[in-house]
């Protein structure tokens, strides 16, 4: 297997853009080739299998939407708040769109998931740590909720990320803005009451 870090780094990239627009049907050797501009065979020469390919790209795509740690701490400094909790969510919904490339690619990464065992597998560990590490960033700075809040507000912000990066216009009526405050008004407690 060759060696070159910023060259994998590139063709796992190129991978996730071919993922996201070409599904994971798509995803072959030629193709990562040709998306990232090297030679045909380069990333058969850092990657095993094409399955090795998905989990590689899995992994990236979430080292991709992981926050960095000091905007995190930055972002956590307002007193525990359902105003903090809404800007938090705010911030989410505008980072996704960022990288709608990624978001995308990992959409196609869980449902190639349901046909390889072993992609559902590293997919489940990944996206169950990174809940495990979200719940107790939540808990830990005391906001207002009980783990089923936290549960509930997961999974309301994976479908409205869904709904607005594969069907936009479909929401169209109304701001992303508001779309959080509803989820966010409805799901978590406020604390002055």
């Amino acid at each position: 297997m060759a060696r070159n870090p910023e060259r994998r780094t590139a063709l796992v990239d190129a991978a996730i853009d071919v993922l996201a627009h070409e599904g994971a049907r798509g995803l072959t050797f030629r193709a990562v080739d040709a998306r990232a501009g090297v030679p045909v065979g380069t990333s058969s020469n850092y990657f095993a299998s094409r399955d090795d390919l998905f989990m590689q790209a899995g992994s990236r795509i979430n080292h991709r939407m992981t926050p960095d740690a000091a905007r995190v701490e930055h972002a956590m400094r307002p007193e525990p708040s359902r105003e903090l909790v809404t800007s938090l969510m705010r911030w989410l919904v505008q980072r996704m769109p960022d990288d709608r490339t990624g978001y995308l690619a990992m959409l196609e990464l869980r449902l190639e998931a349901t046909r390889r065992p072993a992609l559902r597998a590293r997919l489940t560990e990944t996206v169950r740590a990174e809940f495990d590490q979200n719940r107790s960033l939540y808990q830990d700075a005391d906001l207002p909720s009980d783990a089923d809040t936290f549960l509930v507000l997961h999974l309301a912000m994976t479908g409205l990320l869904l709904e607005h990066l594969t069907l936009p216009d479909m929401l169209s009526d109304t701001t992303l803005d508001r779309l959080v405050d509803l989820v966010v008004t409805g799901v978590v407690p406020d604390h002055r009451a």
